[in-house]
Formats: structure tokens, C-alpha cells, sequence
């Protein structure tokens, strides 16, 4: 990259808390706090499933549209007004025609699809005239442009698993290349309504219930089963290092590198040589070598499939230099379009606390993976400079993130 792209802002809202200080703290101490959930649905048997819920009152966030807002709009919505209300973001200072916003999410609106189906076919009633644009995937990026009133382009990524690990990637060129000075990026999901959860039951890859809810996620473990659904927001604000210094803003981290690409061979089936390109490309973009990371946050949905194919991409790229690795989903679940993000603010903890959250449930590690895999309490990481988020999503697509300390 040519022109250092900082990141100067961040917030979240997921199930380890409603601020930074809350996240960090959840990190220091990780335990799952997933939940039972049932599905009751007229026709199909009554089944229970783990689920990951973000304590957030979203009734108490008010549309910029003045429509109703779906749940994943308004998670969105409320990680922009922590940027704000922290005042990370001054968005009145700004030449909002330089200013962009990208966004990813994907499944955004699938509650308000859900609830316009029920509406439809069970209730026999008739459907909200909004449920059009509650329920369209750039719902929560208009909504957020409406509330700031930038005029810069505004994007919405949907590509599963990788959305907004994307939208953050793609910021960072669009940055790099002078197209804007300053962009809002991050995800947001909420897909805990019945129709969706139960969807995702019937693909086969939701955690068994076998040692009930807190204990159903076990990524890289021999007994892993799969994932529990999350929900949950991250946002950032990032640009260019010109910009911030101009404005009198400091770095927290320096996005420095991303790379995406296409495994071109199965929807849902991930590719090693996909992985490793995306991991190795990104490496490039940075401008540093494998040896440079000293942490990984995994993609590790503990499907049996995704968590095989992650760990042999991992090896091949990093050879004997094993790099700490640990993934986060079992302590707030897989947040789809939001977890890219997500799972970068854990990288950045990593980064600016020094330690490193081990992988909760990883109780029995399966002995085909090489990997330094961090087990049963958090680590401390000495001179970390560099980490690496992976996403890697149904559909093929691959997304791999790079930040660096300042």
C-alpha cells in the first residue's frame, strides 16, 4: 500500500457486551454464554438449537427513514451513534463527498423477510407495505447514510461469511486509490427469528445440542459439530494516515493489508488452495512475510469440513513457524455478514492488550491439525505487530484482513 490507511474509530455491540470496554473485557475472560433456543413452527417438530443474543434494545433506536427497522438496521445504527457519541467520528467536520460508507451483511432483512412470510401464509393477513425496504440487503447502509448525510458512495457486500471482512477490504483500496478520504466500515446480522434459524438447521450445520447450549460450539475440536448463529454489529472508521493527521487524529491500528478471491469449485465445500491464495495475497498487499503475524483469528465455524480445510491452508502458508491461533465463534457466535468485522476488532484487542483469547470448548484438539491452537485460558503475546482475520464464506469466497500496531 502506498498511503498508510489508519483505523481511528471502532465500536461494537455483540453478546460479550454493549461497548469496547465490555468486548475487551469478555476477551480477558472468554466463556460461551450461548443460549437454547426453540423453533416451534406449525408443520415441522419442535427443535432447539444454540443461539448467541446481543443484549441490545433495538425498539430504542430511532430510523433516519422514519420506516420501521429491521433488527440487523438497527444493530447497525447503533455501533454508528457509539462512533459518534464517542466522538471517534466528527461527521460535521468532514466533506461528506469524501466521506464513503461500506457496508456488509448477509442476510440483512431476513427477519423482516421471516416475519412478512408469517404474516402471509400462517396469519393470513396482509403484509407491511414497508417490508420491501426493511428487508433489502442495503437497508442498514441507507439507513446509516441517511443519518449522516454522506454523499460519498455508499456499498452494501453480501457474500455471506466474508461480507463485511469485504466491505473493510474493499474501504481500504477505494482509500489507498484516492476515491474517498474517510469511510465507515464494518457489518451488522440478526437472523434469531424462526424461519431463518430453522433454515439453517436444515443445511445440517448448526451445533448438536448433545452437552447442551454453552458447550455446542467446539471449534477445531474432534467432537466439533458446527456452529451456533450469532448477532451483532462492528463498525469502524477508517483513512487515509493524510487525512487523520490533518484532522489531528492518531491511529489505533494501520489496516494494512486484505485480499479476497473465488474458490470457483463449490457452494458450500471450502478449497485449501483458496485459502492459502487469499492468506498469501494478503501478506503481499502488507508488504510483510508469514513470519511477520503473530496472531491468527480463525475463520473456525467447528464444522467438520470448514475447520479441515482452514487448518491445512494455515500450515501450508506458515510452515513450521506456528502462529497462535484461536477462534472467537464460540463465545459469540457466527454473526455471518458481521463477523469479518467482528472478528477484526478480537485481532485489533490482540494488537494494543497483548494476549491473545484461547478457543473456548477446544477441549480435545483433532490430531490431523498442526496448528498452535490457544486452549483453555487466554495467552499473553510479546511484540505482536501484525495479525491476520480470516473469513471464509459459503459460496467460495474468501476474505483475509491484516492490521498492524502503529
Amino acid at each position: 500500500m502506498q498511503m498508510p490507511v489508519w483505523i481511528t474509530g471502532q465500536a461494537q455491540l455483540s453478546s460479550l457486551g454493549l461497548s469496547l470496554k465490555q468486548f475487551s473485557n469478555a476477551l480477558a475472560h472468554p466463556q460461551s454464554n450461548a443460549m437454547a433456543m426453540q423453533i416451534n413452527l406449525p408443520g415441522l417438530d419442535s427443535t432447539t438449537v444454540p443461539a448467541y443474543t446481543c443484549d441490545f434494545d433495538s425498539q430504542s433506536v430511532k430510523s433516519p427513514s422514519k420506516l420501521p427497522l429491521d433488527r440487523s438496521s438497527a444493530l447497525a445504527l447503533g455501533v454508528v451513534h457509539q462512533l459518534l457519541e464517542s466522538r471517534q467520528l466528527d461527521i460535521d467536520r468532514l466533506d461528506k463527498s469524501r466521506v464513503g460508507l461500506f457496508w456488509g451483511s448477509g442476510m440483512s432483512g431476513a427477519s423482516s423477510l421471516d416475519s412478512a412470510t408469517k404474516a402471509l401464509y400462517a396469519d393470513q393477513r396482509r403484509i407491511r407495505p414497508t417490508s420491501v425496504v426493511t428487508s433489502m440487503p442495503n437497508a442498514p447502509a441507507a439507513e446509516i447514510s441517511l443519518l449522516l448525510g454522506i454523499h460519498g458512495p455508499c456499498l452494501t457486500y453480501a457474500v455471506a461469511c466474508a461480507s463485511s471482512a469485504v466491505a473493510i477490504g474493499e474501504a481500504l483500496f477505494a482509500i489507498a486509490s484516492g476515491r474517498v478520504d474517510l469511510a465507515i466500515v464494518g457489518g451488522s446480522e440478526s437472523m434469531l427469528s424462526p424461519g431463518v434459524l430453522a433454515s439453517w438447521d436444515a443445511l445440517r450445520v448448526v451445533a448438536k445440542m448433545d452437552s447442551g447450549a454453552q458447550e455446542a460450539t467446539r471449534p477445531f475440536d474432534v467432537k466439533r459439530s458446527g456452529f451456533a448463529l450469532g448477532e451483532g454489529a462492528a463498525a469502524f472508521v477508517i483513512e487515509s494516515s493524510m487525512h487523520a493527521s490533518r484532522h489531528g487524529r492518531a491511529p489505533l491500528a494501520i489496516l494494512s493489508g486484505y485480499a479476497t478471491n473465488c474458490d470457483g469449485l463449490h457452494m458450500t465445500n471450502p478449497s485449501t488452495l483458496g485459502q492459502q491464495e487469499a492468506m498469501l495475497a494478503a501478506l503481499r498487499c502488507a508488504n510483510l512475510s508469514p513470519s511477520d503475524i503473530g496472531y491468527i483469528n480463525a475463520h473456525g465455524t467447528a464444522t467438520t469440513a470448514g475447520d479441515l480445510a482452514e487448518a491445512q491452508s494455515i500450515s501450508h502458508v506458515f510452515g513450521e513457524k506456528k502462529i497462535p491461533v484461536s477462534s472467537t465463534k464460540s463465545i459469540h457466535g457466527h454473526l455471518l455478514g458481521g463477523g469479518g468485522a467482528v472478528e477484526l476488532l478480537v485481532a485489533l484487542d490482540v494488537l494494543s492488550q497483548g494476549r491473545a483469547p484461547h478457543t473456548v470448548n477446544l477441549s480435545m484438539p483433532d490430531p490431523h491439525f498442526h496448528l498452535d491452537l490457544i486452549q483453555n485460558e487466554p495467552r499473553a503475546l510479546s511484540n505482536v505487530r501484525h495479525v491476520m482475520s480470516n473469513s471464509f464464506a459459503f459460496g467460495g469466497t474468501n476474505a483475509v484482513l491484516i492490521a498492524s500496531r502503529p
